[in-house]
């Protein structure tokens, strides 16, 4: 029984929202490079609960987050 309950507390930790933002954030971060503030989108995920989940080929949802070219 506890094998059972400590296996869907895994499933749900990883469907956690505010997870799936940061997660989200750190892969923008990764195609972005310098041009994306991961840190503050991290914030954001935290701030919000997760409420709004970044995509990185959705300019709109990444926007606050981008830098501009110098």
């Amino acid at each position: 029984m506890a094998v059972i309950l400590i296996a869907n507390l895994g499933i749900l930790i990883e469907a956690n929202p505010i997870g799936v933002c940061i997660r989200n954030c750190a892969q923008c971060k990764k195609m972005f490079g310098p041009y994306f503030e991961g840190q503050l989108c991290a914030d954001a995920c935290v701030k919000f609960k997760g409420k709004i989940i970044p995509d990185c080929e959705d300019i709109t949802s990444i926007a606050p987050f981008l830098n501009k070219f110098d």
